[in-house]
């Protein structure tokens, strides 16, 4: 057994679909949140910038004395991934590869679409690894900017004229490719599955980011003893709206406002 928490971050709140399905599967684990909400989104930034936020949100982390640390943000995890796990001696998870493998089991078509942010898409990471694992494959790709912001501001019900004509915009392609799986490949992104899969039809498959990326940790992380865990809050500006919209992730209120972090001092 190892009570030591598990360090999850994201460049805001959609990290937290990952924190859910970690309170679902592993309710022993004591959880360290960071959502670097001073700096959203990290999906139009360069590579450079996305390593150097991503150094100091670890570098935040690991003032706690974990036992591994989950990535849950698509950016992160397709652009700095090797860089942080190079310099870690504690498992770090992103959220690529489970994905990956989520979405080559439930394929039938072989026909797969990948949405994420600007630097998830252009660093082709979901599409390496998927055509890595299976050759075969057919893999389709859309840079969907405007959902994290939409998401972020709480934009994300069926019935929303905006978000609704943003999905049309930017999965008609997609949709017309005739994919039987689609990789949310950003951890806000399941926020909008209503939407989506209103749009896209019951028979696509929608592959959620940050579960595969928690359901990774269970199987690669010693579980913590008997005990209901902890999870604490920390974010880099504006605690308030975080808690406010802190629910619609976790499907549970957050009990109290998170901490706030000075993560440029990392």
């Amino acid at each position: 057994m190892d009570n030591r928490p598990i360090g999850v971050f994201d460049s805001g709140l959609g990290g937290l679909t990952a924190v859910r399905r970690l309170h679902e599967a592993m309710p022993n684990e004591n959880i360290i949140y960071f959502g670097d909400t001073a700096r959203v989104p990290y999906g139009t930034r360069p590579p450079e910038t996305i390593i150097r936020y991503a150094r100091q949100d670890v570098a935040f982390l690991r003032t706690f004395d974990l036992k591994g640390i989950v990535i849950a943000c698509g950016t992160v995890s397709s652009v700095a991934l090797d860089t942080l796990a190079a310099e870690s001696d504690i498992p770090v998870i992103g959220v690529v590869w489970p994905t990956c493998a989520r979405a080559l089991r439930e394929t039938r078509s072989n026909r797969i679409g990948v949405i994420g942010t600007a630097s998830t898409i252009r660093s082709g990471a979901y599409e390496r690894m998927l055509l890595t694992a299976r050759p075969e494959l057919q893999v389709f790709t859309r840079a969907c900017p405007l959902f994290v912001p939409m998401v972020e501001n709480g934009r994300v019900q069926r019935g929303d004229v905006v978000i609704e004509t943003l999905v049309r915009e930017y999965l008609s392609e997609l949709k017309g490719q005739g994919i039987d799986t689609l990789i949310l490949g950003c951890t806000h992104y399941p926020l909008l599955r209503g939407v989506i899969a209103s749009y896209l039809g019951s028979s696509v498959k929608l592959i959620d980011s940050g579960a595969a990326a928690a359901d990774a940790a269970r199987t690669m992380l010693t579980p913590a003893g008997r005990g209901r865990g902890t999870t604490r809050y920390f974010v880099s500006d504006d605690p308030a709206s975080f808690r406010q919209l802190a629910g619609l992730f976790l499907n549970e209120e957050i009990p109290q406002l998170p901490e706030l972090v000075e993560i440029t001092s990392y």
